[in-house]
């Protein structure tokens, strides 16, 4: 229904700062088009996308490509998918706004705005393999039916690293977790080599949050605040 994801959407004020910063993690820059006015990057890891846009804009912003958008709006309609706002001139890139039950935005696109890296010329971060967005909601059903609506999958709830609802797809997973548990979206990393690759972030200079999503404790799991309102959580896997 959203087409394919493009990017997680973020609105910076310091587009240079948050590009350093995620280099400093292992991400790579991808070369962009020429769609926006406003200064412009993106960082991969190879699975996760994250957009960086120096302007005011919802963010962050799940953001999809969907081709003739124009004339999708019938359908978005049809399906309940009401949009928040519309940019649809002739002299500029198409442009949707929504916004999922909890607030949560999403943008969707007429077309790329960047090129994708070939395939397998990009190397996994410091912070390990990214897993899935976990956004915050209290409403798992009210998320269940929007986001299956738009042609996620969701799968049975889940109580470990802590309670959340995910959901899946074929570019990008996504969870739900209670807002006491943490109020903000987390971008959620799977890390193998956890106590190495914490020292190498250390050592980097790396800023690791004192206090960690609740349920969960520093042998395990670590948070690292990123600018532009972003936060990284790392989870121990294996032993």
């Amino acid at each position: 229904m959203f087409g394919r994801f493009l990017e997680l959407g973020i609105a910076t004020t310091d587009i240079a700062g948050s590009v350093l910063f995620y280099e400093r993690l292992g991400f790579s820059q991808l070369i962009t088009g020429d769609a926006w006015s406003h200064r412009y990057g993106v960082l991969s890891d190879g699975r996760l996308h994250l957009g960086f846009h120096e302007r005011s804009m919802p963010s962050p912003s799940l953001t999809f490509v969907l081709p003739q958008l124009a004339g999708s709006q019938q359908r978005l309609r049809a399906a309940k998918f009401e949009p928040e706002l519309a940019a649809l001139g002739h002299d500029s890139l198409h442009q949707l706004w929504l916004r999922d039950p909890a607030g949560h935005a999403v943008t969707l696109l007429e077309a790329r705005t960047y090129s994708p890296a070939a395939a397998g010329t990009q190397a996994q971060s410091l912070c390990g393999y990214f897993s899935h967005l976990s956004l915050p909601q209290d409403d798992y059903q009210a998320a269940r039916e929007f986001w299956e609506g738009a042609g996620f999958v969701a799968l049975p709830a889940e109580d470990q690293p802590f309670p959340y609802l995910p959901l899946t797809s074929d570019h990008l997973d996504l969870g739900f977790h209670p807002r006491g548990t943490f109020d903000a979206p987390l971008l959620v990393f799977e890390c193998a080599d956890f106590g190495a690759s914490i020292e190498r972030l250390r050592a980097l200079a790396v800023p690791l949050a004192a206090q960690l999503p609740r349920g969960l404790d520093s042998k395990r799991a670590a948070l690292i605040e990123a600018p532009d309102a972003i936060a990284l959580l790392l989870l121990r896997t294996g032993g």
